[in-house]
């Protein structure tokens, strides 16, 4: 692990969860997507955050998840839908310095959704991983996607964002980016 290219940037992964998992179209090609921007941020020295949505109830985030992040991932459990409705998670990337975020998980029209406007609201950056969210319903996903985007919210595929940080075949992080590109 290396310094983050980004000052001041983390990745949050919300609410993937088995679960949730069930329900959404092509879970496994999603759950890989996620995979990557875990592993592609753990590489980058990128700090890692894990929402939880009623985890008593509904379970942990997915074990490959927590695999791919190491022990330096952060988890936060909540009820609200915004992962930065409560206190928790906001005052954990304050103690950070974190003011950006790169965005992943489910549901988009719902949890990522509200994440991403209470983080317009608190000044924040924002990036959208749009390979690493889905929905039940896509059409929903889109039309806040679209919403998002007049707002300031930039939305990117999870292997342009990581390859621009990477930014060069002879950076040290070059290989193995490429290696978890291939699994994801």
């Amino acid at each position: 692990m290396s310094e983050s290219p980004v000052p001041h940037l983390a990745l949050l992964v919300v609410d993937v969860q088995p679960t949730f998992l069930k329900a959404m179209p092509d879970a496994e090609a999603f759950l890989r997507r996620c995979a990557l921007a875990v592993g592609a941020a753990k590489l980058l020295g990128i700090p890692v955050f894990f929402t939880e949505q009623v985890p008593a109830k509904l379970g942990g985030t997915h074990p490959d998840l927590r695999q791919a992040a190491g022990e330096s991932a952060v988890v936060v459990g909540k009820s609200a839908f915004s992962a930065l409705a409560g206190p928790e998670l906001g005052a954990a990337l304050s103690d950070r310095g974190i003011n950006n975020l790169l965005i992943c998980g489910l549901e988009g029209p719902v949890c990522v959704y509200q994440t991403a406007v209470d983080a317009l609201r608190l000044e924040m950056g924002v990036t959208l991983l749009a390979d690493a969210i889905t929905a039940r319903r896509p059409v929903d996903q889109e039309t806040c996607f679209s919403m998002l985007r007049q707002h300031g919210v930039t939305i990117l595929p999870v292997e342009t964002v990581f390859y621009a940080m990477v930014r060069d075949a002879q950076a040290p992080h070059f290989k193995a980016f490429t290696e978890l590109v291939k699994q994801g």
